[in-house]
């Protein structure tokens, strides 16, 4: 097992009718603005339960944060903010809402250009406007961990970045918020944690049983739970909680402590998303297949582990199972209405070329846990996506 360190400072608030626990957990005194994303908190009843929540707090609302969350748009939350003396923020959504308020809590006191946060990856962050979450969207995990993803419009550039200063100081994780969320977001949230999961897990041995067998529930959870959310006539309180404590635990550092990890399925995916609009699961879905056979060699130990385990592939030849492992991980994405491959979303060979100058142009020229994904790779990944 690798060195590490493990800090993980947010408290998480989880179950049903949990919102109204907002009355204790913001600060008597602060001045609140909320994010928010669309009109969805809104009809919901949602914002309405943080509103009350927060009692006689002086509070505004910013909305329009987008699913992929925008510079420009975070840089106007950052601007209200600043008019307006707020001191506290509470991101109400997904993972979006969540990365944008990361990057605009660091922000607001940010001297010279704010961009130059992801262009350092947030090494550059020394403070932060503090922060909580009420989370209505399971997939990313941000709501218990001190990473976003933020995307410049203009420039075509989709970055992340990380700061101890980035940790929300709660999260309330109500499991009923998901009742109203379509199909395609519960698919995504399902993919997206459990790519969370196979990047920090699908890497190379180290003798971590640990963190492989959490690793290997929480993959074997969203594999029983996901069809059921998608096929279920009424929502199902526990599968929704089973989803939601998985996303999170994908993502908080547990699993990828004293591990190896990839990372290369998302560093691709993310220019996908940001020159064609996909959404950000679905990225991932096309890339990691793809991915894992171009690096089936290094990787063959924890794939054949991976396809026992998780799977339950245990008779053929190493490459066979190894094969069958990846040809399972895909049709799983398919059965969740995702597809696997770049030509199911229009797209052809006139991509690879693009998204491998921006691989260049963002310094991804050594990607995935050994440091060996050179654009050359990167480009033979995404024809075999095609």
């Amino acid at each position: 097992m690798l060195n590490f360190d493990f800090h993980n400072p947010t408290h998480i608030v989880f179950g049903q009718g949990r919102i109204a626990d907002l009355a204790k957990l913001v600060p008597a005194a602060a001045k609140v603005l909320i994010l928010v994303g669309g009109a969805s908190a809104e009809k919901t009843g949602t914002l309405a339960e943080v509103r009350t929540a927060l009692g006689e707090r002086p509070h505004a609302t910013f909305s329009g944060i987008e699913p992929n969350p925008s510079f420009e748009t975070s840089m106007k939350a950052v601007e209200q903010i600043r008019a307006g003396g707020f001191d506290f923020l509470l991101a109400v959504g997904g993972g979006s809402v969540i990365d944008a308020t990361k990057f605009i809590a660091a922000a607001v006191h940010f001297e010279g250009d704010a961009w130059s946060i992801l262009e350092k990856r947030g090494r550059n962050i020394t403070q932060a406007v503090p922060f909580g979450a009420v989370l209505t969207l399971p997939a990313t995990g941000s709501e218990m961990n001190n990473g976003g993803v933020i995307t410049h419009r203009a420039k075509g550039a989709k970055l992340a970045f990380s700061s101890v200063h980035s940790y929300p100081k709660f999260s309330v994780l109500d499991p009923t918020k998901t009742y109203t969320l379509p199909p395609q977001q519960l698919a995504n949230g399902v993919v997206d944690a459990f790519v969370h999961t196979v990047e920090q897990y699908l890497t190379y041995p180290v003798n971590a049983p640990v963190q492989d067998r959490f690793a290997e529930g929480l993959l074997q959870t969203l594999i029983e739970v996901g069809p059921r959310l998608l096929t279920a006539q009424e929502p199902v309180y526990d599968d929704r909680a089973n989803l939601m404590w998985a996303a999170t635990m994908a993502l908080n550092g547990l699993i990828g402590a004293g591990v190896p990890q990839d990372w290369a399925t998302h560093m691709i995916g993310h220019e996908l998303t940001a020159l064609h609009g996909i959404d950000h699961a679905r990225t991932l879905a096309i890339v990691l297949p793809a991915l894992l056979n171009e690096r089936r060699g290094p990787k063959r130990a924890k794939l054949l582990q991976y396809g026992e385990r998780v799977w339950g592939i245990t008779t053929g030849t190493e490459d066979e199972r190894i094969t069958a492992a990846i040809e399972r991980t895909r049709a799983f994405f398919e059965s969740m209405g995702i597809a696997t491959r770049l030509s199911g979303h229009g797209l052809g060979a006139e991509v690879v070329d693009t998204v491998v100058a921006q691989l260049e142009a963002h310094g991804m020229m050594q990607l995935g846990e050994q440091r060996e994904i050179t654009p050359a790779v990167s480009r033979r990944i995404l024809e075999a996506a095609l």
